[in-house]
């Protein structure tokens, strides 16, 4: 009898819709002759499945069941390929530990620590080989001197973004002083994103994603690292989702003791924050120094044809069938 499977997708910010590429994407790579696979669309107005016939067929929140046929169907795990809230944030994850259905990412707590860059990077903080770039956090009630802040601690120039959220929403590199505050006021104004911003140094050096997650085996398999070089002034939204603006090297010309060293700096990450499932980790590689700079961990990475995990699977001699079937299984033996 297949495994039924209830796959996530939707979301509650701008993100739904890279959401939904994810998760078509992975339906059309799983094998639907060992796994009986559901769409589960999640907004903020309902949870609910569309059936073949186009009938919608909404979820019972109290056991995420769902009534389909006069029968009811019972979930044996969510492929959770939610990015952003509530998929990223722990609160799915939250929710399904609470009705026992198990998943196939991070658990609440990491997922809900790593949404926030201030706090991960604390937790991060003293791991060999691992360099993180000087930052100040600012809360909402440290607005009206946010500026001052800023420029008393950090040097131009900035990084500033949101503590939470994804996909470079409400990012901006500033390079002169007058640019500070709106940039600030953006981050802090960005829908969907908490009501923190953190602050960095700019990294001058080569910026890298790459993927890591545990096999069948209980071993940790870093993938290939994909290298990202841009048209843009950064790696923001529109270089991440407009065709053409990014160049992206998968695999890239890491020599081997860069490989060795990453390999086990991502591996002592992936401990660190007790991640499970799939996690891409974005990087900086420091010009002067090959210095390895930690930028930030996705836990609910993109799934598209295009992305990064997909692309590193296959520099690895997977298929994309292979790997998220390990991590349905992986995430089964819980």
């Amino acid at each position: 009898m297949k495994t039924k499977i209830a796959l996530i997708t939707g979301g509650y910010t701008g993100e739904a819709e890279v959401s939904f590429k994810s998760s078509a994407f992975v339906y059309s790579q799983l094998d639907h002759n060992k796994y009986d696979i559901y769409q589960i669309t999640i907004t903020k107005d309902a949870w609910f499945y569309v059936s073949d016939s186009g009938i919608k067929h909404a979820i019972n929140k109290e056991d995420f069941t769902l009534v389909l046929d006069d029968s009811i169907v019972q979930f044996e795990l969510a492929f959770i390929m939610v990015h952003g809230s509530p998929g990223e944030d722990g609160r799915l994850q939250s929710y399904f530990d609470l009705v026992g259905i198990p998943y196939t990412s991070c658990d609440a707590l990491t997922s809900a620590l790593t949404m926030n860059k201030g706090y991960t990077k604390a937790i991060l903080a003293d791991l060999n080989d691992l360099f993180l770039a000087k930052s100040v956090l600012l809360f909402e009630n440290q607005r009206a001197q946010a500026v001052e802040l800023v420029e008393d601690k950090l040097s131009l120039p900035y990084f500033v973004k949101p503590n939470a959220g994804g996909s470079s929403i409400g990012m901006t590199k500033v390079k002169v002083a007058d640019e500070l505050k709106v940039a600030i006021d953006k981050a802090f104004d960005a829908e969907n994103t908490g009501s923190q911003v953190i602050v960095e140094e700019f990294v001058n050096g080569r910026e890298f994603s790459e993927g890591i997650y545990r096999n069948v085996d209980g071993e940790l398999v870093v993938l290939p690292a994909t290298e990202v070089k841009t048209t843009r002034e950064f790696f923001d939204f529109e270089a991440k989702y407009i065709p053409g603006l990014t160049e992206e090297i998968t695999p890239t010309d890491l020599d081997v003791n860069q490989q060795l060293r990453i390999g086990k700096i991502l591996k002592d990450i992936y401990v660190r924050l007790n991640c499970k499932g799939m996690v891409r980790i974005d990087f900086f590689l420091e010009n002067d120094t090959d210095k390895f700079y930690f930028i930030e961990i996705n836990t609910i990475p993109g799934q598209t044809p295009q992305s990064f995990i997909p692309q590193q699977v296959r520099a690895a001699g997977l298929t994309e069938q292979e790997f998220y079937g390990n991590l349905i299984e992986v995430a089964l033996k819980k």
